[in-house]
């Protein structure tokens, strides 16, 4: 089902996530937009442009709160990644139609409508995410989405 391309990707998209400047480390999340093979862009979840992110603060606002996974997605300095890879397009003006995207977790909702307006086609992550509102997104606007699973 799936190829080695995909499971590069993946990959790929795993080593980016080491570049988050998320300082939850089980929230370090990576993405890259493909197209014919070539990557198109890349994202990581981190703080925007000028603002001093979680690590240079030492401190994770969600879960000093207590923020439940999948909740309350305004309560946190950082950009998503699949955000990233898309804003990185738009700067560079890069179209993104028809592209995949490949990320190490399930986008949220908000990224899931991001993604459907971006005109990407496909998304491949491997993690899952407590958002089920996100993948009924993805259905309704006819985006594929498959986990990648190691092995397939």
């Amino acid at each position: 089902m799936f190829t080695k391309w995909d499971k590069r990707f993946i990959e790929l998209a795993k080593t980016i996530a080491t570049w988050s400047s998320c300082y939850n480390e089980n929230r370090q999340i990576g993405a890259i937009i493909v197209r014919n093979k070539r990557i198109i862009t890349t994202g990581y979840n981190g703080a925007p442009s000028g603002i001093s992110s979680c690590v240079e603060r030492k401190s994770c606002m969600r879960k000093e709160m207590n923020i439940e996974s999948g909740t309350r997605h305004e309560l946190c300095y950082a950009i998503h990644a699949e955000q990233n890879a898309i804003i990185q397009a738009a700067k560079l003006g890069i179209s993104i139609e028809g592209a995949t995207l490949y990320c190490t977790h399930q986008p949220c909702v908000i990224c899931a409508k991001m993604i459907v307006n971006a005109g990407i086609s496909k998304v491949i992550y491997a993690e899952g995410y407590p958002d089920e509102f996100s993948l009924r997104i993805f259905e309704m606007a006819g985006v594929e989405i498959l986990r990648y699973c190691e092995g397939e």
